[in-house]
């Protein structure tokens, strides 16, 4: 686990019931990029083997995780949009998601201009939690006749079981702060060593 990430979310990350967990304050919103770099450092390292040759997100809170893990590895970038430009190549890759912060599904589409059959995908996201949005990612990598190679989330919500959806893809899962539970408004990591 990340102590640097874990120490953020506990300072400034709140709790706002219903499995929510509000990150505005250095990554949803307001954006740390002394963090994100170490965050990006940490996904290069966590994931260099895998020879990734883009990283795949969803727009628009996975993308600065995955610029930084992206800056690391040297590979482009390539965000799964929520609304079609009309800039956008006919033809493109569309799933549906079910957002829990948005309260709604959303569409995710990816131009086929890239992302390729001859790709290895990394998926990078901002949470791992009920793993909806991964795994309408993972449909978007298959669609593409793709290769996914891992995925990395940057806060798994373990209680929400979205890792257990994901093991059957075989491809190497990181997070780099699992909370185990919320208790009250305090954040239980997985791990931590909780007085009684």
């Amino acid at each position: 686990m990340m102590q640097i990430l874990r120490d953020r979310i506990s300072k400034d990350g709140k709790y706002l019931g219903k499995g929510i967990l509000k990150v505005d304050a250095f990554m949803n919103h307001q954006i740390d990029p002394s963090l994100m770099k170490a965050i990006g450092e940490e996904f290069g390292k966590r994931f260099a083997a895998v020879k990734a040759t883009r990283i795949l997100t969803a727009e628009t809170s996975g993308i600065a995780p995955a610029l930084a893990a992206g800056m690391v590895l040297e590979i482009p970038i390539v965000f799964a949009r929520k609304h079609q430009p009309i800039t956008m190549a006919a033809e493109p890759y569309k799933e549906i998601a079910a957002s829990h912060t948005h309260g709604k599904d959303v569409e995710l589409i990816v131009s086929s201009e890239y992302m390729s059959a001859d790709d290895r995908i990394l998926i990078i996201d901002d949470f791992l939690a009920s793993a909806r949005t991964i795994l309408a990612l993972v449909k978007l990598v298959k669609a593409s006749g793709a290769t996914l190679v891992g995925v990395g989330a940057v806060i798994e919500k373990g209680f929400e079981g979205g890792r257990t959806l994901l093991k059957p893809l075989n491809v190497p899962i990181e997070s780099l702060a699992e909370i185990e539970r919320f208790d009250g408004d305090k954040i239980i990591f997985a791990g931590q060593v909780t007085s009684i």
